[in-house]
């Protein structure tokens, strides 16, 4: 067992706590990991307010980079040393993850998001004497060491800039995967996306690999409306001054768009993302509602070829498509430090405040280097 710092999620509504936790060890499937750096996602604030219910008190955080401390007896193909970046966990062993579709593993709920435990119901960190929920998507990287599960972790080369690609593990790999890997548009189609949040704005960056006619991002926050622009949309709707109904169908003569992101998590916009398809269109839920949220459909709309997918990490397996990922980091085709704001580790009821706001599009904690010997 070790003891270090983590960013204690103790009730619904209230702030994080940086505190004293202890560490399982691994056990054979799992390493333990020295993070570098980790990305703040509104799944984590989700938990934290009570919208996603996982029991707390938790150390959250399901997306970041590090360095290998330790492996467990049965973890063979990394070693020590290896620098990593912190994905999803899965089963590996049911029908989606057999045919490489692990973000649709029959057990992902239970082992990602909502239970806090090990598959076996135990629990990877202690803090004040009572175990409370870890493994949160396999790794809670939101403490300077964390038990991973060999599932969770992608090993990248010792040039990989882990501040940087830190983000690469939940934000980016949902909004690149749910163009590249479940809409695959076709040249010449027009698509839209909801919200240019972190996860909206890597789909952008996905959309402009394609030969798409339109690239067309809905928001209210002009700054993000610009970054948008920037990374490749043809056009924006700011839907604080106009109505993004009729703004869309001018931009498409009438016709609607062939594909949609729903990326705000707001069924009012989802069901705005639904009604403005155009006939064969598919839009893509990637934003989650608070559990429980019900979307009122039109079953004669659908009924025209129009279709509602579901989509959970771009349906990405994260040990082959996160390398691609850092291969179009460097070749200047997908900018994720666009997006970043860094904070160090102790700052980050100031991430949270930022990204609630929308002053920051991706917050990214840093954690301090010599901070090996304070976790001791």
């Amino acid at each position: 067992m070790i003891t270090t710092h983590a960013a204690v999620a103790p009730a619904v509504g209230e702030a994080f706590r940086l505190e004293k936790v202890v560490l399982d060890a691994p056990r054979p499937d799992e390493l333990r990991v020295r993070m570098v750096a980790t990305g703040l996602c509104h799944t984590d604030l989700s938990v934290r307010e009570g919208r996603t219910p996982l029991p707390l008190p938790a150390v959250l955080g399901h997306e970041g980079a590090g360095v290998v401390e330790e492996v467990g007896d049965g973890v063979e193909d990394v070693r020590p040393g290896d620098h990593v970046l912190l994905s999803f966990t899965s089963c590996g062993s049911c029908k989606p993850c057999r045919q490489q579709h692990p973000a649709s593993c029959d057990e992902w709920a239970i082992r990602n998001l909502l239970s806090g435990r090990r598959p076996d119901g135990s629990s990877t960190v202690t803090w004040r004497e009572e175990q409370i929920s870890g493994s949160f998507f396999g790794q809670s990287s939101f403490a300077r060491e964390v038990i991973a599960q060999r599932r969770s972790v992608v090993v990248v080369d010792q040039e990989a800039p882990l501040p940087t690609l830190a983000p690469l593990g939940c934000a980016i790999q949902t909004g690149v995967g749910t163009v590249t890997n479940v809409l695959r548009p076709d040249q010449g189609d027009t698509l839209v996306v909801f919200g240019a949040g972190a996860v909206g704005l890597a789909a952008v960056m996905g959309a402009a690999l394609s030969d798409l006619e339109r690239i067309v991002v809905v928001d209210r926050v002009a700054e993000r409306l610009r970054l948008a622009m920037d990374l490749g949309a043809t056009d924006v709707i700011d839907a604080s001054a106009e109505d993004p109904r009729e703004a869309l169908f001018d931009l498409t003569g009438g016709r609607g768009s062939d594909h949609a992101i729903e990326a705000t998590g707001n069924v009012g916009v989802l069901e705005l993302a639904m009604s403005t398809l155009a006939s064969a269109g598919s839009a893509a839920v990637v934003g989650a509602p608070p559990a429980g949220s019900v979307l009122p459909v039109d079953v004669k709309h659908l009924m025209r070829g129009r279709r509602l997918i579901g989509v959970t990490e771009g349906d990405s397996d994260p040990q082959a498509f996160i390398p691609k990922l850092i291969q179009m980091y460097r070749g200047g085709v997908l900018p994720v430090d666009r997006l970043i704001t860094h904070y160090p580790f102790n700052e980050i009821e100031r991430a949270v405040d930022d990204a609630v706001s929308g002053r920051a599009v991706k917050p990214v904690l840093l954690f301090d280097q010599n901070s090996r010997e304070e976790s001791r």
